[in-house]
């Protein structure tokens, strides 16, 4: 089970539709770039995030959202960008 779900997520989002085998929602290719704006794009982003990182808590899920909101900066964009600069940054934040 996902560890968040699109009624968690503080921020608010556009909720385009997007396919489930999607490289935006499966997070693969990791040079796919994340719209940050873009709802289905960020909580599929952060629930594979969670799963990777073994993360159970809800807190860790939206810690993830507001780094990615508040605190990426603009030039990092492709999933696997953001991850290294999620797992980089974690502690600091």
């Amino acid at each position: 089970m996902a560890l968040l779900q699109k009624s968690d997520l503080v921020y608010e989002y556009s909720w385009n539709a997007i396919p489930p085998d999607d490289p935006r929602a499966t997070g693969k290719p990791d040079s796919t770039l994340l719209n940050r704006n873009e709802g289905y794009e960020v909580l599929a982003f952060i629930n594979n995030f969670a799963k990777k990182h073994s993360l159970e808590k809800k807190e860790s899920g939206l810690k993830v959202e507001r780094m990615i909101k508040d605190k990426l900066p603009g030039d990092v964009r492709s999933h696997a960008n953001v991850t290294k600069w999620l797992e980089t940054n974690w502690a600091s934040h």
